[in-house]
């Protein structure tokens, strides 16, 4: 049971900090970019970590080692 209640407790703090995080952000009234930038910034670490998987893969296959 306590490890239920430890990940009950690490989801609830997560979605009461991101909550309030974008509460903030929607309710300050500013424009589409601001509003959307977390977005941008979550679609380029998408983006590089996705470049570095492919080299990497790129890199396995030119070796043989792929699995």
């Amino acid at each position: 049971m306590t490890a239920l209640n430890i990940f009950k407790w690490i989801g609830d703090f997560f979605q009461w900090t991101f909550s309030v995080t974008f509460e903030k952000i929607r309710l300050s009234g500013s424009d589409w970019w601001t509003t959307n930038a977390i977005n941008w910034v979550f679609l380029f670490i998408l983006l590089v970590l996705f470049a570095y998987w492919m080299k990497e893969s790129a890199k396995f296959l030119r070796e043989g080692t792929e699995d």
